[in-house]
């Protein structure tokens, strides 16, 4: 069993706040991805975890066990980081064991755990060799072998994969969700890649300015995004916003007036919004639909992104930039003139604060209960 358990953590240097006030639980197994722009404090937060920063408040436990006065090698956590950090003289299995040989642990034993870890990473054929003689990508796989061997209690990941390029990302991508699977382990893993949070996690964490934001599965965030910032975070394209005005509400929805006049009713509550009210819509690009005949909206295509099984067109309206992701094979070209449209259930509202109206449809991929935004519970006490 290896859970984790964060009470009101608060982190600042001298009269900087970084960490504001986290509580978050991490269940036993769980693939756990912190992710926020940079400067929002994920790092820090791993960090703090692994004992290479002290909290300035609040409680941090393993397994139910204060761990704040306990320094890092004592609680039984190994971190993976996004510096490779091995040492040159030594071959891979040396790299992969030298934690064992400085824990005493004899030479047969070590050079079991280390081949076993290098039959789940498939390193084998590499154990002789330096690391100069090994790719960027098995370079990191021996740094995670050397977590691997310490048979620690929760693995914690510091942006491993932004050295790599493009290719061998997805390549660690899978290698990573198959590690986890094989080893049955607790990870916690930082990145500011949406696109690793979104095909890795069982959780992820969303923060910004040392706050978070959500918590909640993929496809929870994506299609029950609490408020403004997780929905234009969460997602590739991200989701476009357009500035509406109600005119009126009741209990199946709001009617929205879209710009260039067209009205649509969005199944969001919000019977209290009055007439008038300024709000956003968000609707993502894929769920925007080309309509030459009967779209609501238009705008002038400014770019065009082929990319074989889809193209991404870049429109400009004349409130806003939208992209709409269409079939690879469309026919539009750049500065044509194109009408378009969504399904209204699709689309989200968002009020003067950036909080997301609660919807009144369930996405059967959400797979969790709607969230009532106005009525969630503030992680972070703020």
């Amino acid at each position: 069993m290896a859970t984790l358990q964060l009470n009101q953590v608060t982190k600042s240097f001298d009269d900087t706040h970084v960490i504001k006030g986290v509580d978050l639980e991490v269940n036993d197994k769980e693939f756990v991805v912190f992710v926020g722009p940079s400067g929002c404090g994920k790092s820090t937060l791993l960090r703090m975890i692994a004992g290479l920063e002290s909290a300035t408040s609040g409680d941090i436990l393993i397994d139910g066990t204060r761990m704040n006065e306990v320094g890092p090698a004592d609680r039984g956590l190994a971190m993976v980081f996004q510096s490779y950090a091995l040492y040159p003289h030594m071959t891979v299995e040396d790299n992969m064991g030298f934690s064992l040989r400085l824990a005493g642990v004899g030479k047969e034993a070590r050079r079991e755990k280390v081949r076993e870890a290098a039959r789940i990473l498939q390193l084998e054929p590499l154990l002789d060799r330096k690391p100069k003689a090994l790719s960027g990508g098995q370079r990191q796989r021996v740094a995670i072998g050397r977590a691997i061997v310490r048979n620690p209690s929760i693995f914690l990941f510091d942006e491993p994969l932004s050295n790599l390029d493009a290719a061998l990302r997805v390549q660690m991508r899978i290698e990573l969700a198959r590690l986890h699977e094989e080893l049955d382990a607790t990870m916690i893993y930082v990145t500011h890649d949406q696109i690793e949070a979104m095909t890795m996690a069982d959780k992820i964490v969303v923060l910004q300015g040392g706050v978070v934001e959500q918590v909640g599965s993929p496809m929870e965030l994506y299609h029950h995004p609490r408020n403004r910032f997780v929905a234009g975070f969460i997602g590739s394209p991200k989701m476009n916003f357009l500035p509406v005005e109600v005119v009126e509400a009741d209990a199946e929805g709001i009617s929205v007036r879209l710009p260039g006049g067209g009205v649509t009713k969005v199944p969001v509550e919000g019977q209290d919004q009055r007439p008038g009210t300024a709000l956003e819509l968000g609707i993502r690009p894929e769920h925007l639909v080309l309509d030459d005949d009967q779209g609501p909206l238009s705008g002038d295509i400014q770019v065009l992104e082929r990319l074989g099984g889809q193209t991404s067109l870049y429109v400009q309206m004349d409130d806003a930039m939208v992209t709409i992701m269409a079939d690879g094979d469309v026919a539009h070209r750049v500065h044509d003139k194109v009408r378009f449209g969504f399904e209204s259930g699709r689309a989200h509202l968002f009020d003067s604060d950036g909080l997301a109206l609660p919807s009144l449809e369930l996405h059967p991929l959400a797979g969790l209960r709607r969230q009532d935004n106005r009525a969630a519970t503030d992680v972070n006490g703020a």
